[in-house]
């Protein structure tokens, strides 16, 4: 509590306020802090923003492009098929599916062990034919955006705080040298006597 009572009571807005020991330095470096407030929440809400909205369209054009279908296991799947393994167990077999343009497709994907040769497997493929994963759904899809949006807003409102804690620093450093160099002119004056 003594720090307080010897800073004085908190006045808003000091910088801007006229009087005797209002420096150019102290309205130099309000309207810079201002600024840098500023600039950071800009960048930082139209980065997100933009970010978010990008991420939203790119997975909503794969829930409208990406299409499920059937594929049909190339050879048995390595394992045992049984009570012993679990229902989330997979392992990796070669597949077969037929694209949309109708030309033969193989790839790898995760199946059941001791998947049987010819067994259906469902899969995803997008616009060309290709595997693909499970889109997002429309609730995953706003988390994925909210999540990335708020990532890149902090990382794009990150640069001009930085900058200008940088610029504040040099300020700060500048306008105490202006004091050490008043104060070796007049701190001198200070010791003598009048008589």
């Amino acid at each position: 509590m003594a720090l307080k009572a010897f800073r004085g009571p908190r006045v808003w807005l000091w910088r801007w306020r006229r009087g005797p020991l209002r420096r150019r330095a102290d309205v130099v470096e309000g309207w810079v802090l201002l600024g840098v407030w500023l600039l950071t929440l800009l960048a930082g809400i139209a980065a997100g923003l933009t970010a978010a909205r990008s991420v939203e369209r790119g997975l909503a054009h794969e829930r409208a492009t990406w299409h499920p279908m059937v594929a049909y296991v190339v050879a048995h799947a390595p394992g045992r098929s049984g009570a012993r393994s679990s229902s989330r167990e997979r392992v990796w077999a070669e597949v077969r599916w037929t694209a949309g343009d109708g030309s033969p497709r193989t790839g790898q994907v995760r199946v059941a062990p001791g998947a049987a040769t010819g067994a259906p497997v469902a899969i995803w493929t997008d616009e060309r034919g290709r595997l693909a994963g499970r889109p997002a759904t429309a609730t995953e899809a706003a988390v994925r955006a909210a999540f990335v949006g708020t990532l890149f807003g902090a990382g794009a409102a990150a640069v001009p705080f930085a900058a200008g804690r940088f610029l504040l620093a040099r300020l700060e450093r500048r306008r105490l040298a202006l004091w050490d160099a008043e104060w070796a002119r007049l701190g001198p004056q200070w010791g003598r006597t009048t008589g």
